[in-house]
């Protein structure tokens, strides 16, 4: 099975080379580098991530995920987030696009209405990532209404919904009600160009590992969507406080609530349509001396 995480933000240690603009919402390590990232993703049999240029401590800036991209060819595409509001836009689009490992832009809508950019600018970015191909991530959660009116102006633009359209927290306590804006993702699914990220899933749940609490409504968004828009991912390392990078991966791999099929298509091929990307094929770890919550178990090459 080809499995690809759909969102990790990769990220550098603090240095006057490449400072910090700010401060991560949750607790971060001191990095979390591209060889870091492809350490976890081989003890876990993930061949390729993509690589979301961290907003709280880059901002615009993607060079440091296309820096690891370039270093772990083929475990490797890069989402950079943009400006909507800049007046260079529809150029920084047209930039982006054209550069190697570039696979998608992302919109950050996730903030008070008020201090969202103007309407004509959101609606000028999208139509300019429709005229390059690129897929539009948006981070809408608490703002599901005002992303719908917008995504229904622009039925050409490839739109990804970030983590299940639901706020969800950097660290604990979890919200009491995390599901209780799920009709509103489900009315997204009337629009063919959305697709939706199930991504940070775990970060949501009141059970320990492996989070079966968060099936019933995953499994409404699934069937709202189909399987052919829906896209796996962990959000590391925004998640670290919550769960392990493992327990993330095998909630979904594991699972028996899913075929093997729908796992195939969830954790990885579903991906690769909508981004128009894959990963190097890579033959599965033998590594992995525990499970996710902590118990030991074989090394995969004894199975």
């Amino acid at each position: 099975m080809l499995v690809i995480d759909s969102q990790v933000h990769a990220y550098d240690r603090n240095h006057p080379g490449r400072p910090w603009k700010g401060r991560s919402h949750g607790p971060a390590p001191d990095s979390a580098t591209g060889e870091d990232i492809v350490a976890m993703m081989d003890r876990n049999g993930v061949q390729g991530s993509i690589l979301v240029s961290t907003f709280s401590f880059y901002r615009y800036d993607a060079s440091y995920v296309l820096e690891a991209c370039a270093k772990h060819p083929g475990r490797f595409a890069a989402i950079k987030p943009v400006d909507a509001s800049a007046p260079d836009i529809i150029d920084i689009i047209t930039e982006w696009a054209a550069t190697k490992h570039a696979i998608g832009i992302r919109i950050i809508l996730d903030e008070n209405v008020s201090a969202f950019p103007p309407k004509e600018s959101l609606s000028r970015t999208l139509s300019a990532a429709a005229r390059v191909s690129l897929p539009v991530n948006l981070l809408c959660w608490g703002n599901l209404e005002y992303a719908a009116a917008l995504i229904s102006e622009h039925p050409n633009t490839r739109i990804v919904v970030d983590h299940l359209g639901l706020r969800q927290p950097p660290k604990p306590p979890r919200p009491t009600a995390p599901w209780d804006e799920v009709p509103k993702v489900l009315a997204l699914a009337r629009y063919d160009n959305v697709a939706v990220k199930i991504s940070g899933a775990c970060t949501l749940s009141h059970c320990a590992y492996p989070f079966d609490d968060i099936w019933p409504p995953i499994l409404k968004i699934i069937d709202a969507f189909g399987l052919d828009r829906c896209m796996w991912g962990t959000d590391w390392t925004r998640a670290i406080a919550l769960l392990s990078y493992e327990q993330a991966v095998h909630a979904f791999l594991s699972t028996d609530r899913l075929s093997h099929a729908d796992k195939a298509k969830l954790m990885g091929e579903t991906l690769t349509t909508i981004y128009g990307w894959s990963p190097a094929r890579r033959s599965a770890p033998i590594i992995d001396r525990v499970s996710p919550d902590g118990r030991p178990r074989r090394n995969a090459k004894d199975d």
